[in-house]
């Protein structure tokens, strides 16, 4: 299917393709295609095929052609696979990688710093334009060419920007009311990382990313794998 081809009703196709609904285990694993797929554009590498990428990320080539061909606009060919330039550029279109979403952060202790500091957000249509915090000495200073603000000048900024995403990194009893102020300021997404879960309306997508969880998982997961090694043999 050539680049230009339209939708029935006038769409291209790759904005008819954003449109799909697909399944959340899928759209977790777009990222991970779509690192793979800039380390093979790097090499210079022109095609993949879904069976090599599925051997590289221990997936199955029949899911991996399945997700392909979810959101890409052409299928792979027989002996040469998809064209490597083409999956990137379809899958950040699907995810909306190539619409810069400005985001504002609250929070500006040390996590915050960190993702202020943080490059790559801007490869995933991520921009963080300002920090917001209660501190005296936070405020007026900068974070790679960040502002840190104070707290009162939230809302004003939220709705003059038309900033859409909201960015929690305070501690867990004050991360209820900051959202709340971000989502009467306008925000339709936030971004948690305080450890507590968030009421918002359903309307609104809330991604928590708990860390404790994840490394109860990580501990678990390698009190797995040490159980399961050979004894050592003592000398």
């Amino acid at each position: 299917m050539s680049e230009q081809t339209k939708a029935p009703d006038g769409r291209n196709f790759a904005e008819e393709k954003k449109l799909i609904k697909i399944s959340k285990a899928s759209l977790l694993r777009l990222p991970s295609y779509l690192r793979y797929l800039y380390y093979k554009d790097a090499e210079g590498e022109i095609s993949v095929s879904a069976a090599e990428a599925a051997k590289h990320l221990g997936l199955s080539d029949v899911q991996v052609r399945k997700d392909f061909a979810e959101v890409c606009s052409v299928s792979g060919r027989p002996r040469m696979g998809f064209e490597i330039k083409r999956l990137i550029r379809d899958m950040e279109s699907f995810l909306g990688f190539d619409n810069v979403t400005e985001a504002v952060l609250v929070g500006a202790g040390q996590l915050g710093k960190t993702l202020l500091g943080y490059s790559g957000f801007s490869g995933y249509g991520l921009n963080i334009v300002a920090a917001f915090d209660i501190d005296p000495k936070a405020c007026c200073t900068a974070v790679c060419g960040k502002k840190i603000l104070p707290m009162e000048k939230l809302e004003g900024t939220v709705k003059r920007a038309h900033i859409h995403i909201g960015i929690i990194t305070v501690p867990a009893a004050e991360a209820q009311s900051v959202c709340n102020r971000l989502l009467s300021a306008g925000v339709l997404a936030i971004w948690n990382f305080a450890p507590v879960q968030l009421a918002a309306p359903p309307d609104i997508p809330v991604k928590n990313e708990d860390m404790a969880a994840s490394l109860a998982l990580l501990s678990k997961q390698l009190k797995e794998a040490l159980n399961n090694r050979p004894p050592e043999k003592k000398l």
